[in-house]
């Protein structure tokens, strides 16, 4: 039959008669749209194409090609020596709050994958909008009681055995979970100590959420998690696992299973060696748009209780899964310290390049590999019928990824979104920070904080000390702070800080000094490079330096102190990057000590000699 119509054909070719006139070429009817890019190097999700016009109509590409008629009523983007890319995604971050993915839209992240955020959270930025990143949210992830997910101060559901899986699922539906996220491991590669869920309650979990056509992702930090994790069935591992390279066989399996890795590299980078945040905070094209919060994020490496993961094995691992073909999604884990929403990303692909991506690979892994997995079949292409969500960047990112830093513009829905107000605000905080960084330190800032020898708890200098437990947050927590005689010198006189340390992750009770003229006004400390004190009693204090750089967020050390009066010394540098600005110094108790253990209950210790140096 095949070869009959072939026949056929040659002979209708050869009879066809030659005074049959040639119809003259028929324009193509003009396209209506409203924003016209012309003559850019267009990214479209998988391929480059070179010398392009993108057409944009309200809120959707329309057209995508060469030599494309520009209608003259659309606004005209000249894209000569620039490039076009599909708005970028994050597969794994951690949305606290609306300013989260606004600051991440600003730097062309107009999708982030929500990894595990409280309900109220994920609902407030549900809705999709113009001037913030779309946010697809986990909400509450699943874990074990006392593992990973609730050590962060707030309850949630937790379950221990395979029969209560379906009910955890159908509650994550009922609270808007787009997808679920599972919790794997012990975090003993980081020296933590979590319970964790075992692997039939697991492949439970899995099986409720793709009973209920949701997709399931598991949190892994060994390969042994991410074995189990492979075989319930999971669709993705959040995280690249650092302890040992992926064998052949796991590989294999990851393939077979159709899993994507979100590999978080941004943040594996922050803990293995602290390097990429700040040199990111440095890069002129990102600087102006940082907020200070966000610049001291970047600048703050993630130091873990105990070992370091190595970036030369999870740069390897993602290389031979990529290799593989499973596919590797761009991710952060965004805000963790070393890391910050949008700006986080941008580096994290040329961290996907140096792992040995090509730039091209990268960034497909930041665009349509995201989309693909999470099935957003809406986004993450330059192609018709995509929502317009568009990053346009100066020079060619074949050449060099970190041309995505440059920036010319961001579109949301086919919008321009404006970037100048927050640029406005960070060089506002930026003159803020230089006059804090430029006042006089507190007078006699070297002469001691107190020696209580007077029977007082007078200071030389600041607001004084004061009594702190976590009743500001809604605690239980309790302390007292009296001046009594040293037990072996009756004229030396010491702090007493006695009280009771309630259960939970957020607890903490001790003494705080204020070192500004009131209490939480900023002090400059920066002629100061170690606080120095004595302390005596069981077990350990927990350091912790309050900063208005640093808002609510202290940076804390935990000191080891014994039965007799001894001199412990913590450097200041070692907590905050520039003491410009300290508000409160802690010395008491917190619910975890440097080994992740737990701890409450009531506590007693002492305080003497208390001084910077």
């Amino acid at each position: 039959m095949h070869r009959l119509g072939l026949v056929a054909l040659l002979g209708g070719v050869a009879c066809r008669p030659t005074s049959v006139p040639v119809a003259e070429p028929v324009a193509a009817p003009e396209i209506a749209a409203d924003v016209a890019f012309v003559g850019v190097d267009v990214f479209d999700g998988v391929a480059w194409i070179d010398d392009a016009t993108v057409l944009v109509a309200d809120d959707r590409i329309v057209a995508v090609g060469r030599d494309l008629a520009v209608p003259a009523a659309a606004t005209r983007v000249e894209g000569a020596g620039q490039a076009l890319l599909p708005g970028l995604i994050d597969a794994h971050v951690h949305v606290q709050n609306q300013g989260d993915p606004k600051q991440a839209l600003a730097f062309g992240v107009t999708t982030e994958i929500d990894m595990f955020t409280l309900p109220e959270v994920a609902a407030s930025v549900r809705t999709s909008s113009r001037t913030r990143a779309d946010v697809v949210s986990a909400g509450i992830l699943a874990t074990s009681p006392g593992g990973h997910g609730t050590e962060y101060g707030v309850p949630i559901p937790t379950l221990s055995r395979p029969e209560e899986a379906d009910a955890f699922v159908a509650a994550r539906i009922d609270e808007g979970s787009a997808f679920l996220k599972i919790v794997v491991g012990d975090g003993a590669e980081l020296g933590l100590r979590f319970t964790t869920l075992d692997a039939a309650t697991v492949g439970a979990l899995v099986t409720a959420a793709h009973r209920r056509e949701l997709a399931a992702v598991v949190h892994v930090g060994t390969l042994a998690d991410a074995e189990i994790a492979v075989a319930a069935g999971a669709d993705g591992l959040a995280h690249m696992f650092t302890d040992r390279a992926p064998t052949p066989a796991f590989i294999a399996a990851a393939k077979a299973g159709g899993v994507f890795v979100t590999d978080t590299l941004a943040v594996l980078s922050s803990i293995c060696d602290g390097r990429h945040g700040p040199a990111l905070a440095d890069d002129p094209r990102i600087s102006p748009w940082l907020r200070q919060d966000d610049e001291l994020g970047l600048r703050t490496p993630f130091v873990p209780p105990s070992g370091r993961p190595s970036c030369a094995l999870a740069f390897a691992g993602v290389l031979a899964l990529h290799r593989a073909g499973v596919p590797i999604l761009a991710s952060t884990d965004a805000p963790n310290p070393g890391t910050v929403h949008g700006a986080s990303l941008l580096g994290e692909l040329s961290l996907l390049v140096e792992a040995g991506l090509s730039p091209t690979d990268a960034l497909a892994s930041a665009t349509s590999k995201p989309a693909a997995a999470f099935g957003l079949d809406d986004r993450g292409r330059i192609a018709v019928g995509r929502r317009a969500d568009l990053l346009l960047v100066r020079g060619d990112p074949r050449d060099d990824i970190t041309f995505v830093r440059d920036i010319v513009a961001v579109y949301k829905g086919g919008r321009a979104f404006d970037r100048e107000p927050l640029r406005k605000i960070a060089e506002l905080e930026r003159a803020a920070v230089a006059r804090l960084r430029t006042a006089a330190p507190p007078p006699a800032l070297l002469d001691g904080i107190s020696s209580f020898d007077d029977g007082t708890q007078a200071t030389g200098f600041g607001a004084g000390w004061q009594p702190s437990t976590d009743q500001l947050r809604g605690g239980t927590s309790t302390v007292a702070l009296s001046v009594v005689p040293e037990a072996k010198r009756a004229r030396n006189r010491v702090l007493s800080v006695a009280g009771d340390l309630a259960a939970g992750p957020a607890a903490w009770a001790g003494a705080a000094f204020f070192p500004g003229a009131t209490p939480m006004a900023p002090a400059n400390l920066t002629t100061a490079t170690t606080l120095e004190f004595r302390a005596r009693g069981p077990g350990r204090v927990v350091v912790m330096l309050f900063t208005a750089q640093g808002g609510a967020m202290p940076a804390a050390t935990s000191i080891a102190i014994g039965p007799t009066l001894a001199t412990h010394r913590v450097a200041l540098r070692d907590l905050v990057v520039d003491p410009y600005d300290v508000t409160m110094i802690f010395i008491g108790q917190a619910p975890l000590d440097d080994a992740g253990a737990p701890r409450s209950g009531p506590f007693h210790f002492e305080l003497d000699d208390v001084r910077l140096r």
